[in-house]
């Protein structure tokens, strides 16, 4: 698939979902950055997902839908557990007013999230450990496909300013358990749908209360 096409694939799936399309240059960004994914994959197994139409519908555009939800007023984001960058650099492309940290503790990925980083030109910062070592806390963190999710959950809590964002990529079948184990110092907004997955949702929760 040419980059042209990419890009315009992308836009036609965001379409498709009710989300605003791309700029070219954005676009172009996410070809690079989709072509990555898959050069990498054939070595690193950064995703399940082998063609670059799939990693657009599975992955781009869910974390793009991400990045479009959340709010205006975030200036520092935390991607835990980062992996292959999902959604952590999509809403660095989306959203380049928000200081971008990618966190993930396997060598390999941490050093494919530096390789995109230089391709797509991006500031986004890589810190190559386990979240929780992080001595800071953020506007935003978000979690997607992490291992042992309600445990990271409880863990990424602590990175989470008051007045912060929780943003949780689940299911509605795992939501309710994820959004009990942040704690009672989180007030939930309602699930939104993400695209294309099945029974996918987002779930934000803003802190509200330091914790005991």
């Amino acid at each position: 698939m040419t980059a042209e096409r990419t890009g315009a694939r992308l836009n036609a799936v965001l379409a498709e979902a009710g989300l605003k399309p791309l700029g070219a240059e954005t676009a172009q960004r996410f070809d690079e950055y989709c072509s990555l994914i898959v050069r990498w994959n054939a070595r690193l197994n950064l995703t399940s997902m082998r063609t670059e139409d799939a990693i657009i519908i599975n992955h781009l555009s869910e974390s793009i839908a991400c990045a479009m939800a959340i709010s205006s007023g975030v200036e520092t984001l935390l991607d835990f557990g980062s992996g292959a960058g999902l959604p952590g650099i999509p809403i660095a492309l989306c959203r380049p007013e928000v200081a971008v940290t990618l966190a993930e503790s396997q060598g390999k990925k941490a050093a494919f999230l530096q390789e995109a980083i230089r391709v797509l030109g991006i500031s986004v910062k890589v810190h190559a450990g386990r979240a929780e070592t992080l001595n800071r806390v953020f506007d935003c963190v978000v979690l997607r496909a992490v291992d042992k999710m309600p445990k990271a959950v409880a863990v990424a809590t602590r990175l989470v300013a008051l007045g912060g964002w929780l943003a949780l990529m689940s299911t509605d079948a795992d939501v309710v358990r994820l959004q009990a184990a942040a704690g009672a110092e989180f007030s939930w907004n309602e699930p939104r749908r993400l695209p294309f997955g099945e029974q996918r949702v987002l779930a934000l929760g803003r802190r509200v209360s330091s914790q005991a």
